[in-house]
Protein backbone atom coordinates (compact mmCIF):
# COMPACT_ATOMS: atom_id res chain seq x y z
CA UNK A 1 0.00 0.00 0.00
CA UNK A 2 1.56 3.36 -1.05
CA UNK A 3 1.59 6.09 1.45
CA UNK A 4 -1.07 8.16 -1.36
CA UNK A 5 -3.58 5.69 -0.20
CA UNK A 6 -2.49 5.02 3.58
CA UNK A 7 -4.78 7.06 6.21
CA UNK A 8 -2.35 6.19 9.32
CA UNK A 9 -0.18 9.02 8.18
CA UNK A 10 0.00 12.19 10.10
CA UNK A 11 0.27 15.66 7.93
CA UNK A 12 1.49 18.31 9.88
CA UNK A 13 -0.59 21.05 8.93
CA UNK A 14 1.13 24.12 10.76
CA UNK A 15 3.15 24.50 14.50
CA UNK A 16 1.46 24.65 17.84
CA UNK A 17 2.28 28.34 18.31
CA UNK A 18 0.88 29.40 15.11
CA UNK A 19 -2.68 29.61 16.54
CA UNK A 20 -2.78 31.32 19.83
CA UNK A 21 -4.01 30.10 22.91
CA UNK A 22 -8.34 30.54 22.62
CA UNK A 23 -8.32 31.04 18.86
CA UNK A 24 -8.77 29.39 15.76
CA UNK A 25 -7.60 29.32 12.06
CA UNK A 26 -8.74 27.52 9.13
CA UNK A 27 -6.46 25.74 6.23
CA UNK A 28 -7.86 25.18 3.00
CA UNK A 29 -7.03 21.27 2.24
CA UNK A 30 -7.39 18.59 -0.30
CA UNK A 31 -8.51 15.22 0.71
CA UNK A 32 -7.86 12.00 -1.35
CA UNK A 33 -11.21 10.11 -1.57
CA UNK A 34 -10.77 6.47 -1.78
CA UNK A 35 -11.41 6.58 -5.31
CA UNK A 36 -8.40 8.47 -5.80
CA UNK A 37 -10.22 11.70 -6.67
CA UNK A 38 -9.07 14.79 -5.18
CA UNK A 39 -11.60 17.46 -3.60
CA UNK A 40 -11.24 20.93 -1.17
CA UNK A 41 -11.64 20.20 2.39
CA UNK A 42 -11.90 23.03 4.47
CA UNK A 43 -11.03 22.64 7.93
CA UNK A 44 -11.09 24.81 11.08
CA UNK A 45 -8.06 23.77 13.82
CA UNK A 46 -9.03 25.48 17.78
CA UNK A 47 -6.27 25.81 20.34
CA UNK A 48 -7.65 26.03 23.88
CA UNK A 49 -4.32 25.99 25.98
CA UNK A 50 -2.45 22.61 25.13
CA UNK A 51 -5.87 20.93 23.31
CA UNK A 52 -6.72 21.04 20.02
CA UNK A 53 -10.25 20.45 18.61
CA UNK A 54 -10.55 19.96 14.33
CA UNK A 55 -14.01 20.16 12.40
CA UNK A 56 -14.45 20.31 8.41
CA UNK A 57 -15.80 24.32 7.97
CA UNK A 58 -19.30 23.95 7.23
CA UNK A 59 -22.42 24.82 8.77
CA UNK A 60 -24.71 21.54 9.48
CA UNK A 61 -27.66 24.08 8.37
CA UNK A 62 -26.99 25.12 4.79
CA UNK A 63 -23.27 24.11 4.23
CA UNK A 64 -21.86 27.76 4.69
CA UNK A 65 -18.29 28.07 5.80
CA UNK A 66 -18.47 29.46 9.47
CA UNK A 67 -15.94 32.09 9.26
CA UNK A 68 -17.55 35.40 7.90
CA UNK A 69 -14.16 36.81 7.50
CA UNK A 70 -11.21 35.55 7.45
CA UNK A 71 -10.43 33.02 10.07
CA UNK A 72 -13.14 34.77 11.89
CA UNK A 73 -14.55 31.45 13.56
CA UNK A 74 -15.43 32.83 17.28
CA UNK A 75 -18.26 34.29 18.75
CA UNK A 76 -17.73 37.66 20.71
CA UNK A 77 -16.94 36.27 23.80
CA UNK A 78 -14.56 33.88 22.40
CA UNK A 79 -16.27 31.09 23.66
CA UNK A 80 -18.03 28.98 20.67
CA UNK A 81 -17.15 28.63 16.66
CA UNK A 82 -20.21 30.41 15.25
CA UNK A 83 -21.87 30.60 11.94
CA UNK A 84 -20.79 33.82 10.31
CA UNK A 85 -24.41 33.25 7.76
CA UNK A 86 -26.99 32.29 10.97
CA UNK A 87 -25.39 32.83 14.07
CA UNK A 88 -25.87 29.29 14.63
CA UNK A 89 -23.37 28.34 17.83
CA UNK A 90 -20.88 25.40 18.41
CA UNK A 91 -19.40 23.38 21.40
CA UNK A 92 -15.54 24.50 20.95
CA UNK A 93 -14.84 20.69 22.43
CA UNK A 94 -17.63 17.93 20.53
CA UNK A 95 -19.19 20.87 17.61
CA UNK A 96 -22.67 20.02 18.69
CA UNK A 97 -24.61 23.26 17.66
CA UNK A 98 -26.02 24.56 21.27
CA UNK A 99 -28.26 27.29 19.33
CA UNK A 100 -29.73 28.40 16.15
CA UNK A 101 -31.35 26.90 13.53
CA UNK A 102 -29.26 23.76 13.42
CA UNK A 103 -29.32 22.97 17.42
CA UNK A 104 -29.21 19.43 17.86
CA UNK A 105 -26.61 19.04 14.95
CA UNK A 106 -22.94 18.95 15.01
CA UNK A 107 -20.07 19.85 13.15
CA UNK A 108 -18.06 17.24 11.07
CA UNK A 109 -14.81 16.63 13.56
CA UNK A 110 -11.48 16.27 12.16
CA UNK A 111 -8.43 13.86 13.87
CA UNK A 112 -6.37 15.62 15.39
CA UNK A 113 -2.85 14.87 16.72
CA UNK A 114 0.30 17.21 18.27
CA UNK A 115 3.40 15.73 17.42
CA UNK A 116 7.01 17.74 18.53
CA UNK A 117 4.46 20.63 18.45
CA UNK A 118 2.87 20.35 15.14
CA UNK A 119 -0.73 19.91 15.05
CA UNK A 120 -1.75 17.16 12.43
CA UNK A 121 -4.43 16.12 10.64
CA UNK A 122 -4.65 12.56 11.09
CA UNK A 123 -7.23 9.39 9.85
CA UNK A 124 -7.73 10.83 5.98
CA UNK A 125 -5.25 10.99 3.25
CA UNK A 126 -4.43 14.55 1.71
CA UNK A 127 -2.70 15.60 -1.58
CA UNK A 128 0.48 16.22 -0.89
CA UNK A 129 2.80 19.12 -2.27
CA UNK A 130 6.14 20.68 -1.34
CA UNK A 131 4.20 24.11 0.34
CA UNK A 132 2.83 24.41 3.48
CA UNK A 133 -0.84 24.37 3.76
CA UNK A 134 -2.48 27.14 2.85
CA UNK A 135 -4.19 29.05 5.02
CA UNK A 136 -8.13 29.43 4.80
CA UNK A 137 -8.94 32.30 2.22
CA UNK A 138 -12.75 32.65 3.19
CA UNK A 139 -13.69 36.61 2.13
CA UNK A 140 -10.27 37.30 0.67
CA UNK A 141 -9.97 36.88 -2.85
CA UNK A 142 -6.16 37.90 -3.03
CA UNK A 143 -5.31 35.08 -0.32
Amino acid sequence: MSDRTSTSVAYAICAMSDIPSRKARGFSLVRVEADGSERPWPIIVVRWGKQVFGYVNKCPHHGANLDWERNQFLDPNGMRLMCGKHGALFELGTGQCVNGPCKGQGLERVALTVLDDDICVTGVTLAEDDAPAAPEAAGDPDA
